[in-house]
Protein backbone atom coordinates (compact mmCIF):
# COMPACT_ATOMS: atom_id res chain seq x y z
CA UNK A 1 0.00 0.00 0.00
CA UNK A 2 0.94 3.43 -0.78
CA UNK A 3 1.20 6.14 0.90
CA UNK A 4 -1.39 8.40 -0.55
CA UNK A 5 -3.46 5.23 0.31
CA UNK A 6 -2.73 4.40 3.95
CA UNK A 7 -4.79 4.14 6.96
CA UNK A 8 -3.39 4.62 9.73
CA UNK A 9 -5.74 4.21 13.00
CA UNK A 10 -4.13 4.72 16.42
CA UNK A 11 -5.52 4.79 19.92
CA UNK A 12 -3.86 7.70 22.71
CA UNK A 13 -1.16 5.80 23.86
CA UNK A 14 0.49 4.75 20.48
CA UNK A 15 -0.57 1.30 19.87
CA UNK A 16 -2.86 0.18 17.30
CA UNK A 17 -6.61 -0.52 17.08
CA UNK A 18 -8.50 -2.00 15.21
CA UNK A 19 -9.94 0.07 12.44
CA UNK A 20 -13.45 1.78 12.69
CA UNK A 21 -16.00 1.68 9.92
CA UNK A 22 -16.21 4.98 8.46
CA UNK A 23 -19.07 6.62 10.42
CA UNK A 24 -21.20 9.78 9.22
CA UNK A 25 -19.74 11.68 11.94
CA UNK A 26 -15.79 11.44 11.04
CA UNK A 27 -14.06 14.87 10.77
CA UNK A 28 -12.34 15.25 7.22
CA UNK A 29 -9.34 17.83 7.68
CA UNK A 30 -6.91 19.36 5.31
CA UNK A 31 -3.85 20.17 6.18
CA UNK A 32 -2.08 22.94 4.15
CA UNK A 33 0.97 25.50 3.81
CA UNK A 34 3.99 25.97 2.76
CA UNK A 35 7.25 23.37 2.40
CA UNK A 36 8.61 22.83 5.68
CA UNK A 37 5.81 24.36 7.45
CA UNK A 38 5.03 20.86 9.59
CA UNK A 39 2.38 19.99 8.39
CA UNK A 40 3.32 16.13 8.28
CA UNK A 41 4.81 16.85 11.65
CA UNK A 42 1.45 18.34 12.99
CA UNK A 43 -0.17 14.73 11.37
CA UNK A 44 1.86 12.40 13.47
CA UNK A 45 1.13 14.66 16.76
CA UNK A 46 -2.05 14.45 16.39
CA UNK A 47 -1.87 10.49 15.29
CA UNK A 48 0.45 9.83 18.74
CA UNK A 49 2.65 8.18 16.70
CA UNK A 50 5.09 8.51 13.49
CA UNK A 51 2.62 7.63 10.74
CA UNK A 52 3.54 10.36 8.34
CA UNK A 53 6.77 10.83 6.90
CA UNK A 54 8.71 14.04 8.14
CA UNK A 55 12.80 15.97 6.95
CA UNK A 56 14.90 17.67 8.70
CA UNK A 57 15.50 19.80 5.39
CA UNK A 58 14.04 23.01 4.68
CA UNK A 59 11.95 21.46 1.72
CA UNK A 60 9.19 19.43 1.29
CA UNK A 61 9.03 15.74 1.99
CA UNK A 62 5.32 15.10 1.21
CA UNK A 63 4.99 14.59 -2.97
CA UNK A 64 1.25 13.92 -3.25
CA UNK A 65 -1.47 13.50 -1.16
CA UNK A 66 -1.49 11.10 1.93
CA UNK A 67 -4.65 10.42 3.91
CA UNK A 68 -4.38 9.15 7.55
CA UNK A 69 -7.27 7.85 9.63
CA UNK A 70 -6.58 8.87 13.21
CA UNK A 71 -8.99 8.30 16.75
CA UNK A 72 -7.96 11.14 19.26
CA UNK A 73 -10.27 12.28 22.71
CA UNK A 74 -9.42 9.14 24.00
CA UNK A 75 -10.92 7.11 20.73
CA UNK A 76 -13.98 8.66 20.69
CA UNK A 77 -13.52 10.85 17.75
CA UNK A 78 -12.42 9.76 14.31
CA UNK A 79 -10.63 12.38 12.11
CA UNK A 80 -9.60 11.74 8.45
CA UNK A 81 -6.40 14.11 7.89
CA UNK A 82 -5.44 14.74 4.46
CA UNK A 83 -1.38 15.97 4.37
CA UNK A 84 -1.01 18.14 1.40
CA UNK A 85 1.84 18.93 -0.88
CA UNK A 86 3.81 21.97 0.28
CA UNK A 87 3.32 25.18 -1.55
CA UNK A 88 5.52 28.00 -2.63
CA UNK A 89 8.51 25.55 -3.31
CA UNK A 90 9.99 26.87 -6.67
CA UNK A 91 10.35 25.55 -10.11
CA UNK A 92 13.19 23.01 -9.34
CA UNK A 93 11.69 22.06 -5.94
CA UNK A 94 9.84 18.49 -5.15
CA UNK A 95 6.71 19.60 -6.53
CA UNK A 96 6.61 22.69 -7.97
CA UNK A 97 4.21 25.46 -6.51
CA UNK A 98 2.17 26.01 -9.70
CA UNK A 99 1.64 21.99 -9.28
CA UNK A 100 1.24 22.16 -5.61
CA UNK A 101 -1.22 25.23 -5.76
CA UNK A 102 -3.36 23.16 -8.47
CA UNK A 103 -3.16 19.21 -6.45
CA UNK A 104 -4.73 22.10 -3.46
CA UNK A 105 -7.39 22.89 -5.59
CA UNK A 106 -8.51 20.02 -6.78
CA UNK A 107 -8.85 18.41 -3.56
CA UNK A 108 -10.64 21.38 -1.87
CA UNK A 109 -12.78 21.50 -4.54
CA UNK A 110 -13.68 17.77 -4.38
CA UNK A 111 -13.90 17.32 -1.04
CA UNK A 112 -16.37 20.15 -0.76
CA UNK A 113 -18.57 18.58 -4.01
CA UNK A 114 -18.59 15.42 -1.77
CA UNK A 115 -19.80 16.62 1.41
CA UNK A 116 -16.48 15.63 3.01
CA UNK A 117 -14.37 18.64 3.93
CA UNK A 118 -15.22 20.18 7.78
CA UNK A 119 -12.32 22.28 8.28
CA UNK A 120 -8.98 23.28 6.66
CA UNK A 121 -5.71 23.50 9.10
CA UNK A 122 -3.21 26.53 7.14
CA UNK A 123 -0.11 25.40 8.85
CA UNK A 124 2.73 27.95 9.05
CA UNK A 125 5.99 28.77 11.19
CA UNK A 126 5.97 30.84 13.83
CA UNK A 127 9.02 32.95 12.40
CA UNK A 128 7.46 34.04 8.79
CA UNK A 129 6.58 37.84 8.26
CA UNK A 130 2.17 38.26 9.01
CA UNK A 131 2.67 39.51 5.25
CA UNK A 132 3.79 36.82 3.15
CA UNK A 133 0.88 34.72 4.57
CA UNK A 134 -1.70 36.16 2.51
CA UNK A 135 -0.95 34.80 -0.86
CA UNK A 136 -1.87 30.98 0.37
CA UNK A 137 -4.71 32.34 2.86
CA UNK A 138 -6.30 33.82 -0.43
CA UNK A 139 -5.84 29.98 -2.14
CA UNK A 140 -7.18 28.63 0.40
CA UNK A 141 -10.29 31.18 1.16
CA UNK A 142 -10.98 31.32 -2.71
CA UNK A 143 -11.44 27.98 -3.01
CA UNK A 144 -13.78 27.13 0.63
CA UNK A 145 -15.24 30.57 0.76
CA UNK A 146 -17.05 30.62 3.73
CA UNK A 147 -18.71 27.37 3.35
CA UNK A 148 -15.78 25.82 5.57
CA UNK A 149 -13.57 27.05 8.45
CA UNK A 150 -10.29 27.96 8.39
CA UNK A 151 -8.02 27.76 11.21
CA UNK A 152 -4.51 28.72 11.85
CA UNK A 153 -1.69 26.37 13.08
CA UNK A 154 1.44 28.07 14.13
CA UNK A 155 4.19 25.68 14.32
CA UNK A 156 7.94 26.03 15.94
CA UNK A 157 6.79 27.80 19.05
CA UNK A 158 8.92 25.87 21.69
CA UNK A 159 11.30 28.40 22.95
CA UNK A 160 8.22 31.29 21.92
CA UNK A 161 8.84 33.41 25.32
CA UNK A 162 6.83 34.27 27.30
CA UNK A 163 4.32 31.03 25.83
CA UNK A 164 3.76 30.05 23.03
CA UNK A 165 0.27 31.74 22.72
CA UNK A 166 1.89 35.18 23.01
CA UNK A 167 2.37 34.94 19.26
CA UNK A 168 -0.86 35.48 18.96
CA UNK A 169 -1.79 37.97 21.34
CA UNK A 170 1.47 39.76 19.49
CA UNK A 171 0.19 39.02 15.66
CA UNK A 172 -3.45 39.04 16.27
CA UNK A 173 -4.13 42.37 15.06
CA UNK A 174 -1.72 42.34 12.08
CA UNK A 175 -3.08 39.59 10.45
CA UNK A 176 -6.50 41.26 10.63
CA UNK A 177 -5.36 44.30 9.27
CA UNK A 178 -3.98 41.73 6.11
CA UNK A 179 -7.28 40.42 6.05
CA UNK A 180 -7.24 37.63 7.16
CA UNK A 181 -9.64 35.88 8.94
CA UNK A 182 -9.61 32.28 11.02
CA UNK A 183 -12.41 30.40 12.99
CA UNK A 184 -9.71 29.76 15.38
CA UNK A 185 -6.16 29.37 16.19
CA UNK A 186 -3.57 26.92 17.76
CA UNK A 187 0.02 28.00 18.91
CA UNK A 188 2.19 24.78 18.82
CA UNK A 189 5.41 23.39 18.65
CA UNK A 190 5.87 19.50 16.74
CA UNK A 191 9.31 19.19 18.18
CA UNK A 192 9.80 15.86 19.35
CA UNK A 193 12.63 16.94 22.08
CA UNK A 194 12.60 14.89 25.97
CA UNK A 195 12.61 16.37 29.18
CA UNK A 196 9.13 17.63 31.17
CA UNK A 197 9.18 21.10 29.36
CA UNK A 198 9.04 19.49 26.38
CA UNK A 199 6.91 16.66 26.78
CA UNK A 200 4.39 19.52 28.76
CA UNK A 201 4.57 21.78 25.03
CA UNK A 202 3.71 18.61 23.26
CA UNK A 203 0.63 17.82 25.05
CA UNK A 204 -0.87 21.50 25.64
CA UNK A 205 -0.20 21.73 21.37
CA UNK A 206 -1.74 17.81 20.91
CA UNK A 207 -4.56 19.66 23.26
CA UNK A 208 -5.15 22.76 21.70
CA UNK A 209 -5.03 20.74 18.03
CA UNK A 210 -7.77 18.63 19.29
CA UNK A 211 -10.11 21.28 21.00
CA UNK A 212 -10.05 22.96 16.80
CA UNK A 213 -11.30 19.64 15.81
CA UNK A 214 -13.81 19.36 18.15
CA UNK A 215 -15.36 22.65 18.21
CA UNK A 216 -16.02 22.47 13.98
CA UNK A 217 -19.39 21.73 13.45
CA UNK A 218 -20.36 18.57 10.84
CA UNK A 219 -21.30 19.67 7.64
CA UNK A 220 -22.80 22.90 7.95
CA UNK A 221 -23.17 24.10 4.64
CA UNK A 222 -21.32 20.96 3.08
CA UNK A 223 -23.31 18.61 1.53
CA UNK A 224 -26.91 17.74 2.10
CA UNK A 225 -26.56 16.87 5.89
CA UNK A 226 -26.63 19.84 7.75
CA UNK A 227 -26.26 20.41 11.16
CA UNK A 228 -28.51 22.76 13.21
CA UNK A 229 -26.66 24.46 15.99
CA UNK A 230 -28.67 25.02 19.19
CA UNK A 231 -27.71 27.01 22.10
CA UNK A 232 -28.90 26.48 25.66
CA UNK A 233 -27.70 28.75 28.13
CA UNK A 234 -29.34 29.71 31.71
CA UNK A 235 -28.23 29.41 35.59
CA UNK A 236 -25.97 26.84 37.12
CA UNK A 237 -28.23 24.03 38.08
CA UNK A 238 -31.23 24.48 35.93
CA UNK A 239 -30.19 21.33 34.40
CA UNK A 240 -28.91 22.21 31.26
CA UNK A 241 -26.29 19.28 30.70
CA UNK A 242 -29.23 16.87 31.41
CA UNK A 243 -31.32 18.59 29.13
CA UNK A 244 -28.27 17.28 26.67
CA UNK A 245 -28.62 13.59 28.04
CA UNK A 246 -32.66 14.01 27.24
CA UNK A 247 -32.28 15.42 23.73
CA UNK A 248 -29.72 12.77 22.97
CA UNK A 249 -31.38 10.13 24.14
CA UNK A 250 -27.72 8.81 26.60
CA UNK A 251 -25.45 10.45 29.00
CA UNK A 252 -23.19 11.61 26.45
CA UNK A 253 -23.16 15.62 28.94
CA UNK A 254 -21.22 15.48 32.60
CA UNK A 255 -24.37 16.77 34.82
CA UNK A 256 -21.68 18.92 36.55
CA UNK A 257 -19.74 22.52 36.18
CA UNK A 258 -19.33 23.41 32.75
CA UNK A 259 -16.04 25.80 32.46
CA UNK A 260 -16.41 26.27 29.37
CA UNK A 261 -18.96 25.80 26.10
CA UNK A 262 -18.84 21.82 24.84
CA UNK A 263 -20.34 20.77 21.68
CA UNK A 264 -22.69 17.41 21.62
CA UNK A 265 -23.46 16.31 18.02
CA UNK A 266 -26.83 14.73 17.91
CA UNK A 267 -29.26 12.78 15.96
CA UNK A 268 -32.73 12.08 16.09
CA UNK A 269 -36.11 12.01 13.77
CA UNK A 270 -33.65 12.10 10.82
CA UNK A 271 -32.27 15.35 11.62
CA UNK A 272 -28.70 16.67 13.03
CA UNK A 273 -27.62 18.66 15.60
CA UNK A 274 -25.17 20.41 17.43
CA UNK A 275 -25.65 20.85 20.91
CA UNK A 276 -23.84 23.42 22.44
CA UNK A 277 -23.92 23.87 26.68
CA UNK A 278 -22.58 26.96 28.12
CA UNK A 279 -21.23 28.14 31.52
CA UNK A 280 -23.68 28.86 33.90
CA UNK A 281 -24.61 32.66 34.18
CA UNK A 282 -24.87 33.43 37.89
CA UNK A 283 -25.34 36.61 39.83
CA UNK A 284 -22.84 39.00 39.62
CA UNK A 285 -22.37 39.61 42.95
CA UNK A 286 -21.58 35.98 44.01
CA UNK A 287 -18.70 35.73 41.85
CA UNK A 288 -17.65 38.72 39.41
CA UNK A 289 -15.00 36.99 37.59
CA UNK A 290 -16.78 33.76 37.07
CA UNK A 291 -19.20 35.85 35.66
CA UNK A 292 -17.36 37.80 33.30
CA UNK A 293 -15.92 34.31 32.51
CA UNK A 294 -19.07 33.14 31.63
CA UNK A 295 -20.01 36.02 29.37
CA UNK A 296 -17.01 36.33 27.22
CA UNK A 297 -17.24 32.66 26.87
CA UNK A 298 -20.63 32.76 25.50
CA UNK A 299 -19.83 35.84 23.60
CA UNK A 300 -17.04 33.50 22.04
CA UNK A 301 -19.44 30.73 21.10
CA UNK A 302 -21.57 33.02 19.37
CA UNK A 303 -19.18 34.24 17.23
CA UNK A 304 -17.60 31.41 16.31
CA UNK A 305 -21.40 29.78 15.11
CA UNK A 306 -21.87 33.46 13.30
CA UNK A 307 -18.86 32.68 11.14
CA UNK A 308 -19.97 28.94 10.58
CA UNK A 309 -22.91 29.31 9.38
CA UNK A 310 -25.07 30.62 12.78
CA UNK A 311 -27.13 29.75 15.13
CA UNK A 312 -30.68 28.35 14.44
CA UNK A 313 -32.10 28.11 18.04
CA UNK A 314 -31.86 29.43 21.64
CA UNK A 315 -33.27 27.67 24.18
CA UNK A 316 -33.41 29.10 27.96
CA UNK A 317 -33.49 26.49 30.28
CA UNK A 318 -34.69 27.37 33.93
CA UNK A 319 -35.68 26.00 37.06
CA UNK A 320 -38.89 25.94 37.86
CA UNK A 321 -39.89 28.76 40.57
CA UNK A 322 -39.68 32.58 40.70
CA UNK A 323 -39.06 34.42 37.96
CA UNK A 324 -36.06 36.40 39.64
CA UNK A 325 -33.96 39.74 38.08
CA UNK A 326 -30.93 37.73 37.77
CA UNK A 327 -33.51 35.44 35.53
CA UNK A 328 -34.28 38.13 33.52
CA UNK A 329 -31.32 39.80 33.07
CA UNK A 330 -29.79 36.65 31.21
CA UNK A 331 -32.42 36.32 28.93
CA UNK A 332 -31.88 40.28 28.03
CA UNK A 333 -28.08 39.76 27.76
CA UNK A 334 -28.64 36.81 24.87
CA UNK A 335 -32.18 37.59 23.24
CA UNK A 336 -31.30 41.40 23.34
CA UNK A 337 -27.61 42.07 23.40
CA UNK A 338 -26.14 38.85 21.57
CA UNK A 339 -28.85 38.21 18.79
CA UNK A 340 -30.87 41.24 18.39
CA UNK A 341 -33.80 38.89 18.43
CA UNK A 342 -33.04 37.56 15.56
CA UNK A 343 -32.92 34.21 16.59
CA UNK A 344 -35.75 31.87 17.86
CA UNK A 345 -35.50 31.43 21.83
CA UNK A 346 -37.81 29.07 23.32
CA UNK A 347 -37.86 28.64 27.03
CA UNK A 348 -37.39 24.97 28.96
CA UNK A 349 -38.76 24.91 32.65
CA UNK A 350 -36.89 21.95 34.41
CA UNK A 351 -37.75 19.42 37.29
CA UNK A 352 -41.55 19.13 36.92
CA UNK A 353 -41.60 15.96 38.12
CA UNK A 354 -43.58 16.49 40.97
CA UNK A 355 -46.02 18.97 39.43
CA UNK A 356 -49.61 18.01 39.82
CA UNK A 357 -51.49 17.05 36.94
CA UNK A 358 -49.81 17.94 33.28
CA UNK A 359 -46.41 19.32 33.60
CA UNK A 360 -47.23 22.35 31.03
CA UNK A 361 -49.63 23.37 34.16
CA UNK A 362 -46.78 25.38 35.69
CA UNK A 363 -46.66 27.73 32.16
CA UNK A 364 -50.13 28.00 32.37
CA UNK A 365 -50.56 29.64 35.91
CA UNK A 366 -47.01 31.78 35.06
CA UNK A 367 -47.27 32.55 31.55
CA UNK A 368 -48.94 35.94 32.61
CA UNK A 369 -46.34 36.72 35.24
CA UNK A 370 -43.63 36.50 31.82
CA UNK A 371 -45.32 38.69 29.55
CA UNK A 372 -45.88 41.45 32.42
CA UNK A 373 -42.23 41.02 32.87
CA UNK A 374 -41.48 41.43 29.06
CA UNK A 375 -39.97 37.83 29.12
CA UNK A 376 -40.66 36.95 25.73
CA UNK A 377 -40.57 33.67 24.22
CA UNK A 378 -41.40 31.87 21.01
CA UNK A 379 -42.26 28.59 22.44
CA UNK A 380 -41.53 26.67 25.88
CA UNK A 381 -41.59 23.33 27.42
CA UNK A 382 -42.70 22.10 30.61
CA UNK A 383 -40.27 18.83 31.63
CA UNK A 384 -38.26 16.95 33.73
CA UNK A 385 -34.40 16.05 32.41
CA UNK A 386 -34.37 13.65 35.53
CA UNK A 387 -35.53 9.81 35.17
CA UNK A 388 -35.82 9.25 38.98
CA UNK A 389 -39.32 8.11 39.97
CA UNK A 390 -40.72 9.27 37.11
CA UNK A 391 -39.77 7.81 33.49
CA UNK A 392 -43.00 7.87 32.08
CA UNK A 393 -42.59 11.75 32.53
CA UNK A 394 -39.17 11.69 31.56
CA UNK A 395 -39.96 9.93 27.92
CA UNK A 396 -42.55 11.96 28.10
CA UNK A 397 -39.95 15.56 28.26
CA UNK A 398 -37.90 13.94 25.14
CA UNK A 399 -40.72 13.47 22.51
CA UNK A 400 -41.81 16.68 24.24
CA UNK A 401 -38.22 18.39 23.93
CA UNK A 402 -37.02 16.72 20.55
CA UNK A 403 -40.59 18.29 18.98
CA UNK A 404 -39.86 21.73 20.19
CA UNK A 405 -36.01 21.70 18.65
CA UNK A 406 -37.60 19.99 15.16
CA UNK A 407 -40.01 22.53 15.06
CA UNK A 408 -38.12 25.32 15.58
CA UNK A 409 -34.91 24.54 13.57
CA UNK A 410 -36.78 23.62 10.56
CA UNK A 411 -36.00 25.57 6.78
CA UNK A 412 -37.04 29.34 7.28
CA UNK A 413 -37.58 29.60 10.87
CA UNK A 414 -34.15 31.04 11.60
CA UNK A 415 -34.60 34.86 11.82
CA UNK A 416 -31.04 35.97 11.91
CA UNK A 417 -29.32 33.80 8.95
CA UNK A 418 -25.73 35.00 7.80
CA UNK A 419 -26.21 38.32 7.94
CA UNK A 420 -26.98 38.63 11.54
CA UNK A 421 -23.98 40.25 13.36
CA UNK A 422 -23.51 38.96 16.75
CA UNK A 423 -20.77 41.29 18.34
CA UNK A 424 -21.71 41.99 21.61
CA UNK A 425 -19.96 45.53 21.30
CA UNK A 426 -22.02 46.58 18.86
CA UNK A 427 -25.77 45.68 20.54
CA UNK A 428 -24.62 47.43 23.54
CA UNK A 429 -23.47 50.32 21.98
CA UNK A 430 -26.73 50.54 19.91
CA UNK A 431 -28.34 51.06 23.29
CA UNK A 432 -27.47 53.96 23.86
CA UNK A 433 -28.78 57.62 22.46
CA UNK A 434 -24.95 59.01 21.73
CA UNK A 435 -23.23 58.40 18.92
CA UNK A 436 -19.96 58.23 20.08
CA UNK A 437 -18.86 54.80 20.39
CA UNK A 438 -16.52 54.98 23.56
CA UNK A 439 -16.15 52.68 26.32
CA UNK A 440 -18.41 55.51 28.37
CA UNK A 441 -21.20 54.72 26.10
CA UNK A 442 -21.16 50.96 26.35
CA UNK A 443 -21.30 50.97 30.21
CA UNK A 444 -24.95 53.14 30.56
CA UNK A 445 -26.49 50.08 28.22
CA UNK A 446 -25.07 47.32 30.71
CA UNK A 447 -26.39 49.51 33.41
CA UNK A 448 -29.89 49.93 32.21
CA UNK A 449 -31.07 46.81 30.56
CA UNK A 450 -28.44 44.06 32.51
CA UNK A 451 -28.70 46.17 35.89
CA UNK A 452 -24.94 45.42 36.46
CA UNK A 453 -23.39 47.75 38.59
CA UNK A 454 -21.13 50.25 37.48
CA UNK A 455 -17.68 48.13 38.27
CA UNK A 456 -19.26 45.24 36.96
CA UNK A 457 -20.66 47.15 33.86
CA UNK A 458 -17.47 48.66 33.39
CA UNK A 459 -14.99 45.59 33.76
CA UNK A 460 -17.59 43.75 31.31
CA UNK A 461 -17.42 46.64 28.67
CA UNK A 462 -13.29 46.22 29.09
CA UNK A 463 -13.40 42.51 28.49
CA UNK A 464 -15.44 42.89 25.45
CA UNK A 465 -13.84 45.53 23.67
CA UNK A 466 -10.50 43.48 24.26
CA UNK A 467 -11.99 40.77 22.69
CA UNK A 468 -10.35 37.08 22.90
CA UNK A 469 -6.94 37.51 24.86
Amino acid sequence: MNSSQRRDVVGPNNTEVEEHPHRPDTFSVVICGESGSGKSSLVNLIAGTNTAVTSCDAGGCTTTTNVHDVLILNETLKVKLFDTVGLNEGPRGIVPDKDARRILKKLLRTSMEQGDLHLVMYCVRGEREIRTLRRNYELIRSQVKTKVPIVLVVTCLESYQPDMENWWRVNQQTISNFGMTFAGHACITTATMTGPTSVELRTQSYNALCELIKQCPLSNNVGGNKYRNVVIFGQGGAGKSSLVNLIAGENIAKTSVCLKWEKYPVKFGGGSYNIFDTVGLEEPQLGIPQYLDAVENAHSLIQNLERRGGIDLFMFCMRAGQLTTTLQNNYRLFNEFLCEKKIPIVMVITHLENEVGEMDNWWKRNKDTFRHQEFYVDGHACITATRGKCPERYEQSRTTIRKLVKEFTTDGQKRGGDNLKVSLIQKLMGLVSGKSRSKKDIVPGLIKRCRLTPDVAKRLADRIKKGPS
